[in-house]
């Protein structure tokens, strides 16, 4: 007799014809593994990438740029070794899976010491926010690094590869590896381990996210069951061995934002209505916890310290010691904001000293001088410094120090004066086709765009009379766009090539 199924078997079995009908059976796994497979590969290109990521990547960091992380993040090739260790894992190829090892490893080796050389010749080693940011990982990361991946997989199963980009962003291999090259040229524990736990999180957790994406689009093993169960058991012990240490971080977060919470109501609670908290620092590396902090108040508490720290100590379950300034402003209820905010300003103007210091030693030291040389007007942001001669330097090379300094300080005016040199001595121009009827227009090659550049910045520089010197026309196209910028020359007929020179 027929047996009856239920609704619920029923649901059951549609949905398992669906994905092994509908879904399973429409993904072409050999095109899948052969286009993981090439990926893999060990070669010039993926160690050049990898490299160059690296590179940008410490860059970002060293600058606590965003934008130049997140570029170091799209250039990174290292996403597909790991997919391919968990592509391979799930089919058991292990061949493939020595291949996406060893291209990791060579990746991994590769951005470690690129990173740690660059930091080590660089005469910026701060520890900035970017790096900080990627030295406590939580479960949280491990939590983005597996959505990543099963957007990641699912996007290379089914052929979606736009979708890689977000991935390569959401997951950032990069900067924590470029944090762990960082941390070992520095020779900071803290930072290296942290990165290297935060890079070997999202490294496990993408392979093997990859690993059950695979098995569960059906992709053929030649395991046994036996094999099969064995290696299940394995993932899930690599996976509980991930959750023990970022859940104890993340335990560690809670309890410093619960306790700044809690240190920051029971300072308010000390004081009267009208006071303002400025400022409260707190080392939670310390033991006991250091906690710093600055109160405006009206009233001055004599016993405030040793009260709040006793408080402190009967709601936190570590130890903390107390220091606190008390700085009395007016009884009016904007006096403490008004106090907030010329200390704000004084915090600023110190800021903008030692930033125009900063400035002037970088001045100094591209342009051979004492820093003494170096003339500094913070009111109208202007920098200016006579340079010595660098031996083999030409006016383009002055010119390329001064824009690199210009670019760190946008809201500058920065003047690099350079010894008295030779102008270029070529300035390209090709003709350019137009309508049919009209004769040709010259423009500018690259060379040429760069060196007239070079003349109009020289002409800035140096109060001496420039002249023009080759093919008339050429010569008159430049006095053109020289005179478009604010520079006039004069022009002289005379060679094949158009060069500037000073007139004696």
């Amino acid at each position: 007799m027929r047996s009856r199924r239920t609704p619920f078997s029923r649901v059951v079995f549609s949905l398992q014809r669906y994905w092994l009908q509908d879904v399973i059976g429409t993904v072409d796994q050999a095109e899948v593994i052969e286009k993981r497979r090439a990926e893999c590969s060990l070669s010039e290109r993926y160690l050049f990438m990898t490299a160059m990521s690296a590179g940008i990547a410490v860059l970002g960091l060293l600058l606590s740029s965003p934008a130049v992380v997140i570029g170091a993040m799209l250039l990174s090739p290292l996403m597909d070794p790991i997919m391919g260790l968990g592509f391979a894992l799930a089919i058991g190829d292990y061949h493939w899976l020595r291949q996406s090892a060893r291209s990791l490893a060579w990746g991994t080796i590769v951005a470690i010491g690129l990173t740690a050389l660059v930091v080590f010749v660089s005469p910026i080693k701060t520890i900035t926010p970017e790096i900080v940011a990627r030295t406590e990982p939580t479960l949280f990361d491990l939590f983005v690094a597996l959505f990543s991946a099963l957007a990641g997989a699912y996007a290379m199963i089914r052929g979606r590869y736009g979708t890689i980009v977000g991935v390569a962003i959401a997951t950032a291999l990069m900067p924590p590896l470029a944090t762990v090259g960082f941390g070992f040229a520095t020779w900071n524990w803290t930072v290296f381990s942290g990165a290297l736990l935060l890079y070997v999180t999202n490294l496990i957790t993408i392979a093997l996210t990859a690993w059950a994406m695979a098995r569960a689009y059906g992709f053929r093993t030649s395991l046994t069951a036996r094999q099969s169960n064995f290696q299940n058991l394995a993932v899930f012990a690599v996976f509980i061995a991930l959750i023990i240490p970022l859940t104890y971080s993340l335990q560690q977060i809670v309890f410093q934002t619960n306790a700044q919470r809690i240190m920051r109501a029971e300072i308010e609670d000390a004081f009267v209505r009208d006071s303002e908290i400025f400022r409260l620092d707190v080392d939670f590396r310390a033991d006991p916890i250091l906690v710093s902090s600055t109160v405006y108040t009206p009233t001055l508490q004599p016993n405030a310290e040793a009260e709040i720290e006793r408080a402190f100590n009967a709601r936190l379950s570590r130890p903390a010691q107390l220091s606190l300034t008390q700085l009395q402003v007016g009884t009016s209820a904007t006096a403490a904001q008004a106090a907030q905010l010329s200390a704000a300003r004084a915090n600023e103007e110190q800021r903008e000293i030692a930033r125009a210091e900063d400035l002037a030693k970088r001045l100094a030291l591209v342009a051979g001088v004492p820093e003494s040389d170096v003339t500094i007007d913070r009111t109208r942001r202007r920098a200016m410094v006579r340079a010595q001669r660098l031996e083999g330097a030409s006016l383009a090379a002055y010119r390329a120090l001064e824009d690199r300094i210009a670019q760190t300080e946008p809201d500058w005016t920065i003047e690099l004066l350079p010894p008295m040199s030779d102008l270029p001595d070529r300035i390209g121009f090709e003709a350019r086709e137009v309508e049919e009827g009209e004769e040709p227009a010259l423009v500018l090659t690259d060379q040429g765009r760069d060196a007239l550049d070079t003349v109009a910045w020289a002409s800035a520089r140096f109060n001496v009379p420039i002249v023009l010197v080759g093919p008339q026309q050429d010569a008159e196209r430049a006095q053109e766009l020289l005179a478009q910028r604010g520079v006039a020359v004069s022009v002289e007929e005379g060679g094949a090539a158009l060069r500037a020179q000073w007139r004696p």
